[in-house]
């Protein structure tokens, strides 16, 4: 029986995803962890926690599809992608707690690079812009603030990777130290063009290239699992970076198509085939998959607060219990109320690129309730989404219709705020029959890789959607609520 088993480490919480020959999921398990805040701004995760909820939910799903280890034939593995995480070499034990991706607490370094002017440099390597949301700035922060690892990293005595090389290291023993180019792209440390580290860069942060893993394609292999955690070795055979891995599983595959996830944050991507685009918008410019040693670049626009919005209503504010009550609750609220909620609760990504604005809400009344206030964090979202939308169009000058914009991720399954998305950018948005897009991807590049799935063009063409949203909101209410979120905005990053 043929089974491909999918691992997805998120932000809030680790996934796994059993899919049959057919590509259908057969079962499923996830597990939250505890987020830590230690100040303002700094987001960490447990390493430990990252492992243990992937070994637990690996093992529940297969329990639960009732498919033994003999009986999956490759692993595929997504991740959060720019998070940091620094272990030992001979123990697989972390020097320091996993810096997230949201973290800002490299922010005056940041400033530093650009204002001695490395920005250039960096971006024209890496496609990135300086900014503490990449890897590269949090790994000089755990070797300068870690007492004596830099010497040690210098030693080969410490490895650095994203979540994905640690999990394939702890999966396969510390045989493997490897990541794939996705994820390497967003280290800000790869030549998204030479396909390397860039020396340059690690000599900027003071980075002993000795900890970086091995960068491969998408789907290649990346080793086996150790005997006795699943209690047979299963080849690991696809890696993507979640949003990459999104990309795939939305089939995303021609140059002009679009996706847009919406997890904790709001991903964009651009398939811009064999060329890498640089920006004019504050935009990233990336790499979408790599395949047989040849890579497919991508324009990226990223949120950092989308579904975490939602949480907020839920934990910070305790005014809805889950997050399905936010569409009702969006429903009732009052339609004279103008409430715009800008969520800038970790900083503002792009186009604005602000680490250091903080989330505000304009237009309350006496009359402002739990209703206007989900209501407005569900439309935030939809207005961020313009946001890249708009920045992608003016860098993307292909010519022909713009494509519809393809959708997943949680937020996704509220019709409310997948409607609203298409009526404040003004086009049609397709929400696909399978709705778990980014184990989707990874499932089938490791699928694939071995053989029991099928082509690129092949998985392409069984790409279905269950339901497109096409805009019911006149020309004139649209711009006047997109003026009035920008005006918001403005005053947000002016505060």
């Amino acid at each position: 029986m043929t089974h491909i088993l999918a691992i997805d480490q998120g932000t809030t919480s680790t996934r796994a995803i059993v899919f049959d020959g057919e590509m259908a999921v057969v079962a499923s398990e996830q597990q939250e962890f505890t987020q830590h805040f230690p100040q303002s701004g700094w987001v960490e995760h447990d390493p430990r926690d990252l492992w243990d909820t992937t070994l637990a939910t690996c093992r529940g799903a297969m329990t639960r599809a009732r498919a033994t280890a003999q009986q999956i034939d490759a692993i595929g593995i997504t991740n959060q992608r720019e998070t940091v995480i620094v272990w030992d070499k001979q123990t697989g034990e972390p020097i320091y707690n996993a810096i997230v991706w949201q973290d800002r607490r490299t922010s005056d370094h940041c400033h530093f690079l650009r204002d001695a002017g490395h920005e250039a440099m960096i971006t024209a390597r890496t496609g990135l812009l300086v900014d503490p949301y990449f890897s590269g700035t949090k790994l000089k922060w755990i070797l300068d603030h870690v007492d004596g690892s830099r010497a040690r990293a210098a030693k080969g005595e410490l490895l650095f990777g994203t979540v994905d090389s640690f999990l394939i290291w702890k999966l396969t023993g510390g045989a493997v130290h490897a990541t794939d180019a996705t994820n390497a792209a967003r280290t800000m440390l790869y030549d998204i063009r030479e396909g390397r580290w860039s020396t340059t860069i690690c000599e900027l942060l003071d980075i002993p290239m000795q900890m970086l893993p091995e960068v491969k394609d998408c789907a290649a292999d990346f080793g086996s699992t150790q005997a006795d955690i699943f209690d047979a070795p299963i080849p690991i055979c696809g890696v993507a970076g979640d949003q990459q891995a999104a990309t795939v599983g939305q089939a995303c595959f021609e140059p002009g198509m679009m996706k847009s996830t919406y997890g904790t944050g709001c991903f964009a991507l651009l398939n811009t085939g064999d060329t890498p685009v640089v920006s004019q918008n504050r935009l990233l410019t990336t790499i979408a998959y790599q395949l047989d040693g040849t890579p497919t670049y991508a324009l990226e626009g990223s949120i950092f607060v989308a579904g975490a919005v939602v949480q907020w209503l839920r934990d910070g504010l305790n005014v809805i219990g889950n997050a399905s009550e936010t569409q009702a609750l969006a429903k009732q609220a009052d339609p004279h109320q103008n409430v715009v909620l800008v969520p800038a609760f970790v900083g503002l990504g792009a186009p604005y690129w602000n680490a250091d604005c903080r989330g505000a809400v304009f237009g309350l009344t006496r009359a402002t309730g739990p209703a206007e206030l989900a209501k407005a964090a569900l439309e935030s979202v939809g207005y961020q989404t313009r946001d890249l939308l708009d920045a992608m169009s003016a860098d993307w000058q292909a010519t022909g219709l713009q494509p519809t914009l393809r959708v997943d991720g949680g937020m996704s399954v509220s019709d409310w705020a997948m409607q609203f998305l298409s009526d404040i950018i003004g086009g049609p948005v397709d929400r696909p029959k399978i709705r778990e897009t980014t184990a989707l991807g990874v499932a089938w590049l490791a699928g694939m890789h071995v053989g029991i799935y099928p082509d690129q063009a092949t998985f392409a063409a069984q790409w279905a959607c269950e339901t497109e949203f096409v805009p019911k909101m006149d020309e004139d209410t649209r711009q006047g609520k997109y003026a009035s979120w920008k005006k918001a905005v403005h005053a947000t990053m002016s505060y």
